[in-house]
């Protein structure tokens, strides 16, 4: 199992940026679960377009390429 790491007040910042007057700890909640399952897909596509390339190492390039392939 994964030990999450994204703060529930980084998601509070996000929902304040967006224009939200008030989070509460349900909205920080839903958007930091959707954003690590996100992340996961993301960042495993990333590995495996890396891996295609025959590179141990993801870079910028491969995540970029991965975002436009949902």
């Amino acid at each position: 199992m994964t030990t999450r790491t994204i703060p529930l007040a980084a998601m509070e910042r996000l929902l304040k940026s967006a224009g939200a007057p008030r989070v509460g700890e349900d909205a920080k909640a839903a958007l930091k679960d959707a954003l690590e399952a996100y992340a996961d897909r993301l960042g495993k596509q990333a590995v495996a377009l890396a891996a295609h390339a025959g590179r141990r190492t993801v870079q910028g390039n491969d995540v970029r390429l991965a975002m436009r392939n949902p």
